[in-house]
């Protein structure tokens, strides 16, 4: 069984969701609200979407379109984890289409698991996910980061890969200045 340690791993587990949905655009977007003491997070896909029976049965753990196994713990998991923490949650889906997932969290709540790994896990996401491209939007209060691979792969061409030492070497470095400027931190 799997458990979500921090907010990545969930963000990554419905990312994966997406993909084996034949997504091939994602769209997460983090938006830190400290005045409103909100922290909301949306992760959108352009995947096959969800009929109306299976999107009412998403949210039970015992519902699974897997085979491996017979449940399906990651979107309960971080329904709970944001209802948990003074938040709500919300996944809307069309076939055709794709599936919108959002979760919102009391931003000081005790309870509120961390943020976790984030630039790493997004460049798992950006060199694993292959054909798959991220639109990542960042807000904390007034500053904003922005990453979107469509931009990096229109300047790199079809020749050079996300996987290329280089290019995964200016990814890492991106995401890391971006999470720091988050942060306030400054060279």
């Amino acid at each position: 069984m799997t458990i979500f340690r921090d907010l990545s791993q969930h963000i990554l587990d419905i990312a994966e969701n997406g993909v084996k949905a034949g997504a091939t655009l994602l769209h997460i977007t983090i938006e830190e609200n400290k005045a409103a003491d909100t922290l909301h997070i949306a992760i959108q896909d352009n995947g096959s979407g969800m009929d109306a029976t299976t999107l009412a049965k998403v949210e039970d753990p015992w519902f699974t379109t897997r085979t491996t196994r017979n449940v399906g713990l990651g979107i309960p998991f971080f329904k709970q984890a944001a209802e948990m923490c003074g938040g709500s949650f919300r996944i809307t889906s069309e076939p055709g289409v794709g599936t919108l997932t959002e979760a919102t969290f009391q931003h000081s709540h005790i309870d509120r698991p961390p943020l976790g790994d984030l630039t790493g896990t997004l460049l798992c996401m950006i060199v694993g996910f292959e054909g798959v491209d991220i639109v990542y939007r960042h807000r904390v209060d007034d500053h904003e980061f922005t990453l979107d691979t469509r931009d990096i792969r229109a300047i790199l061409g079809d020749d050079v890969p996300f996987s290329d030492p280089d290019v995964l070497a200016f990814l890492s470095a991106s995401l890391h200045e971006g999470w720091a400027s988050l942060q306030g931190e400054t060279n």
